[in-house]
């Protein structure tokens, strides 16, 4: 069963249309993931007034046993690491000096960073297989809630710079790169630098920086 978050529930997303996404997934034949209690992990680790960043992805890892409900994050045992994710810690070390040690990225949503996929689920094996499931309307609800006041967003490829069309630029940090995966980072995302830029700004506006690198520490 896929439950509301509280401190979310406001939405009218999950009254007008979670109702029929809801009935979509129990008709879909094929196994999709992540699992039902996964599925809104990233709003439930970071209620409105906690979120200080935002990153969106696109949809789900497709591979079973990776996804568990956030963008770019992966279950702690996966081996080789997701491609996407493997670049974006090459250049977390080139921007920091330092990596986390598997692929779970749930230490950073306890820190405020809202790891938000536009779809939030997948068939097995099906990149984007769910993406005419209406998912999309809850992102622009989520960005509209967390429009109160500014915020750092990190935005990589396409599908993330239309989600986020309608954030403001200039009371925002907004970061704009392409998409970390093998097919697209070498066009722009690496050197980018976009976990020190974040921290600058979050300090210069009065608040701690994101411990991006060691989950012990955060």
């Amino acid at each position: 069963m896929i439950e509301t978050p509280a401190p979310w529930a406001g939405l009218p997303f999950f009254a007008e249309r979670m109702p029929a996404i809801a009935a979509a997934l129990r008709d879909d034949p094929r196994p999709w993931l992540p699992a039902p209690d996964q599925v809104l992990a990233a709003l439930a680790l970071c209620p409105p007034d906690r979120v200080r960043v935002i990153v969106l992805g696109q949809d789900p890892y497709p591979t079973p046993g990776h996804a568990h409900g956030l963008a770019f994050s992966a279950d702690p045992g996966v081996v080789p690491l997701p491609r996407s994710l493997t670049n974006i810690y090459r250049e977390l070390r080139d921007d920091l000096g330092a990596a986390p040690p598997d692929a779970d990225l749930r230490f950073w949503a306890r820190q405020g960073v809202l790891l938000l996929n536009t779809i939030l689920t997948v068939p097995a094996g099906q990149p984007l297989g769910h993406a005419g499931l209406g998912w999309q309307r809850l992102t622009d609800e989520v960005l509209d809630r967390l429009s109160d006041r500014p915020r750092a967003y990190l935005l990589w490829g396409a599908t993330a710079r239309k989600a986020a069309r309608n954030v403001d630029r200039a009371g925002n940090l907004v970061i704009e790169t392409a998409h970390p995966s093998p097919l697209s980072a070498r066009r722009g995302f690496f050197g980018s630098k976009p976990f020190s830029r974040i921290n600058g700004w979050l300090q210069a506006q009065g608040h701690a920086g994101i411990n991006w690198t060691n989950p012990e520490a955060a």
